[in-house]
Parts: structure tokens; sequence; C-alpha cells
């Protein structure tokens, strides 16, 4: 096994897919710097699971990693294997999941719930700064971030199921006091093997990330690698000579990496979940964005999109999470007004128009990228003005839950870091889930079957925002529907606006598992314009 730093003059060896798999070692601790399929080494993965199926070895491994990889709807030549992550998803030879975000990662995700892996689920953020401060041989982080949430080892410690709550090892401490105030110190397992992909290699190991959509964090992988004596082997598309590499563009020296493996199949080189390679995700190209998303429909969704929108003024950061907060830019770009905000996504861009769906943590036209753990530290110091987020489990505290929804394991993701600092949380989402159905008729919300389950309920099982400590800072925080808008105050969930159409006894009080504040006088009634064909009113509010 390699340590330390390649000598000087000394190049990267260049070694098949095959032999990269042989060099991880039964136990190791595997790192991969990814955000969906972006930066994971897809052929070392798939060799390192043939290799196990093939002779049972590397066996009880561990991946840390921010967020889970899967190719959506893609799998191997003979219909059995999945790709991304999943490869590693075999009884005994994952033993062991660190990561931000897993909810891609079916095969993973069955393994939790089965109790057959040890797990941890820590804010995405966390994980790069973990990594950049043992690149610079300190232990781990500390950090106010999940505070009050199951992250704090005085609730789970960030273990996620039965099995690591009885054998895991606690990875996570509660600080009463430092100088005053209250921490958390997150630590990680030292790595033996860092896994890295980027586009382009020198013959001495430097390497660019020119069809990479997403910075991610290798820098801050290889060097904690390194510190801790373990191997670094990335896959590429191609290898240049030495020299010939312009160092401006050069994201990782070659003083860090110690083999190349060149990717016998670069179509497997995914920029995303669902694309191979867009150019304008790069800013190779910029594309022409104007008119090129077509208008929402009039239903619930455009509803409470218009409404969130109402929240968003000229000038603000705004950040977006994935699934309903990507419906945002479709209506600012109808009201005529999203180039007064700066759209930015947790995965380091900032600028132009956030990709939704399989592509999410994509942008079109971005105007900046820069390294995921640096974009962290700009949310933690409150740099966002505000930041929109799904609505999912929501307790009488204004307290939310996103880890486990229907059973079903997604993960925190960068949520804690975001939601605890941003100066405005949105919540935006459908008031209840599963199978709700509605309408719009006469400029009132119509509620058709209503959904199986309740968002809004006495108590959420787990913490992954802690409401009380956002209002500390002074930040505020809104949930917002097709029927009504809930505000957290220093007094409690107050019942701000009401839809017109809708009875709030009937279809808002009767499916919450709390009471919320009604003002004196009742609530407000949602503008009337957002249940309108053509609003045009947006900018009003800018």
């Amino acid at each position: 096994m390699c340590t330390g730093l390649v000598g000087p003059g000394e190049m990267a060896k260049i070694i098949t897919v095959k032999e990269a798999a042989e060099l991880v070692q039964d136990g190791a601790v595997i790192g991969s710097a990814v955000q969906g399929m972006t930066g994971w080494p897809e052929e070392i993965g798939l060799a390192i699971e043939n290799r196990f199926m093939e002779t049972g070895h590397p066996s009880g491994i561990t991946h840390i990693h921010e967020a889970g990889q899967r190719d959506f709807g893609r799998m191997s030549e003979d219909g059995k294997t999945c790709r991304g992550e999943c490869a590693l998803a075999h009884d005994g030879l994952l033993s062991c999941s660190i990561h931000g975000h897993v909810g891609c990662s079916f095969k993973v995700t069955k393994q939790i719930v089965d109790n057959k892996i040890l797990a941890y689920n820590i804010p995405l953020g966390v994980v790069g700064q973990i990594w950049r401060e043992m690149g610079r041989g300190f232990p781990g982080l500390l950090t106010k971030v999940g505070l009050g949430t199951f992250m704090d080892p005085r609730y789970d410690g960030a273990m996620i199921n039965e099995k690591t709550k009885k054998e895991g090892k606690q990875i996570v401490t509660y600080i009463p006091d430092f100088l005053g105030e209250e921490y958390l110190f997150y630590t990680l397992p030292k790595l033996t093997v860092a896994l890295l992909r980027a586009t382009t290699a020198d013959e001495d190991g430097n390497l660019t990330y020119e069809k990479e959509c997403m910075p991610c964090e290798p820098l801050d992988l290889a060097m904690a690698a390194k510190a801790a004596g373990a191997v670094v082997i990335a896959q590429v598309e191609r290898v240049a000579a030495t020299g010939t590499l312009d160092p401006r563009n050069v994201k990782v020296p070659g003083i860090l990496v110690d083999y190349i493996c060149v990717a016998e199949h670069p179509d497997r080189m995914m920029q995303t979940h669902i694309t191979h390679f867009n150019p304008a995700f790069t800013g190779e190209i910029r594309i022409p964005m104007k008119n090129s998303a077509a208008p929402l429909p009039l239903d619930d969704k455009k509803v409470f999109t218009r409404r969130t929108a109402m929240e968003i003024h000229g000038g603000d950061k705004c950040n977006l999470g994935i699934g309903m907060p990507g419906l945002v830019p479709n209506v600012l770009m109808e009201e005529g007004v999203d180039s007064q905000v700066t759209l930015i996504s947790e995965s380091g861009l900032i600028g132009g128009i956030p990709a939704p769906g399989g592509d999410f943590g994509a942008h079109y036209n971005p105007v900046a990228m820069y390294p995921q753990t640096d974009h962290f530290s700009f949310f933690d110091q409150g740099g966002l003005d505000v930041a929109v987020f799904g609505l999912s489990e929501v307790d009488r505290d204004g307290n939310v839950k996103t880890t486990f929804l229907n059973g079903r394991i997604a993960g925190v993701g960068g949520f804690p870091n975001i939601s605890a600092n941003a100066r405005h949380s949105i919540f935006v989402g459908s008031f209840t889930a599963g199978g709700l159905k509605c309408h719009i008729e006469d400029g009132k919300m119509c509620i058709d079957q209503e959904g199986r389950f309740d968002k809004f309920v006495e108590s959420c099982a787990q913490l992954s925002f802690n409401a009380q400590q956002c209002l500390a800072k002074g930040n505020r925080v809104t949930f917002i529907t097709e029927r009504c808008v809930i505000k957290r105050t220093a007094q409690g969930m107050v019942l701000a606006e009401v839809a017109p159409g809708i009875d709030i006894q009937t279809q808002i009080l009767d499916h919450m598992g709390f009471k919320p504040i009604i003002p004196e006088g009742g609530p407000a009634l949602m503008d009337a314009g957002l249940f309108s064909e053509t609003w045009g009113r947006l900018g009003d509010h800018f």
C-alpha cells in the first residue's frame, strides 16, 4: 500500500480497473467524492463487485460519501447488477455506510432497513469539511450543524438503524461548553482508499475536470487520504502527456494521486444520474433560457410554487432543494424575474437555472462553480437569503423529519447545513400525501380526494430540522401548501393564510395532529391571482 505523497518526478502508475479493484483490501475504508453519478468511478465500482462475486474479496468494507449514486434506469448486461454505489451492496462486501444522502442507492438502503450493515447519516456538507480537517492532521470537525437533531448524540448520534445503535461506534460527540457555546464534534474512520473520477489525467497524475458538472470535494478527499497513508486511485476518460495540462485547470495535483485507470467504456462516465454529457452544465456553452421552460399547468403545484416565489425578492441568494422546489425557476421565468435572483445549489453551483429531477445538482449556464466544501462554508456563515425545501413531516413546533419517509430512507443531504443557517427557510409541497387529488375552479382550490397521510403531526419521531434553534438566530420559517400558509413564530405555528374555497375545519384542522394558532379575525386569504391562468404580479413583490 502506498503511503505519503508521490515523490518529485514520479509518475502515477497507470493500471487497469481490475488492478484497481485488487488494491481494495478486506476491511477497507473507501471514500468517494460524489454527487449523484458525478464523480463516481463507475468502472472501478463494477470491478470491485466482480472481484467480490468471483473471490469473496474484498469483504467488510466501509463506504463514506456525500450523496448516493445510481444511474437511473440502467442495469448491467445480465440485468442483475445495478450501476453506481449499488455495485457495492452485497452481503459480506459492504459492512458500513456513512453518507450525507443515500436515497438513490436503493440496494444500499435495503441493506440498511434490513439491518445487514451499519449506517450513519451525517450532513452532506460536514463530510467534506471533516476530510478537509483530516487533511490538515486534525481528528474531526467542530460545528453547530446538527444540534438538536437526530445527529446529536443526545438523540441518535447519526445512527439510522437498530444494528448501528447496538453495534456501532460513536462518531458524533456533544460538546456542551466550548468558549461558552455548545457544539457537535464529528469524526470519520481513517481512509485506506480514496476513489476519484476526473476527465483527464496527465502522466504525473494531475487531474482536470472538464466534463464534470459539479465540483464536489476531490481535493479534500485526496488530502485526507494521503494524511492517513491511504491509496488514491483516479478513474479518467483519457491520459495526456506530462506538461500539457493548463495548471489553472488542475483540481487535484499529481503528488496526491497514486494510480490512474482509464475507463474502457467512456459512456459509463455519467455526468448526472440521467445525462451522459451536456456542455451547458459545465459552462462550455451557454444555451438560451428565455422561454425555454413551458409554463406550468394551473394546478395545486403551480399554486404553492407561485406562493413560494412571493417570498423571494430581487437580489436574493436562493438555494433550491430537490423535488418541488425545482419548479420555482419555471415560475420565475414565466413571470420574467429570473434574472433578478441568484439561484444556488448545494453542489457548488451558482447562477443560471438549476436542473430538475435526475439532473439535480447541475445548472444550465452556471456563472460560478467552486468546491462543495467551500460552498458549505458559505451556507454555514448564513450567506443564503432564502432556502426552499420539499415539505415532508412537520410537528407542532415546526420541526421537520426528512430521513425516513413512509418507511423509505432518504438521508438529510445538505439540508441540515442549509436549513439551520438560511435567513428564511421555506418548506413547500402538498398539505397531505398519498393520493391527494384537487383542481382549481372559479379561482378556488377544490379538494377531490384527500391524501392518505397527514404531514402535520403532533411530533416527529426523528428531527432533521430544529425550528427553535433556527428562530433563535433570528431566521424565519414558513410552510407553504396548496391550501394554506403556516408560519413558525415565537408564539408557535400560525395559520397565516388560507386558499379560497378551503374549509378551515374539515380540510385543514381535521388533518393536523395539532391545532395551530389562528389569528384574531381568522387567517388572510391567499392572493387570488395565484389561482388564475395568468398571474403577472410576481414582479410586484420584487
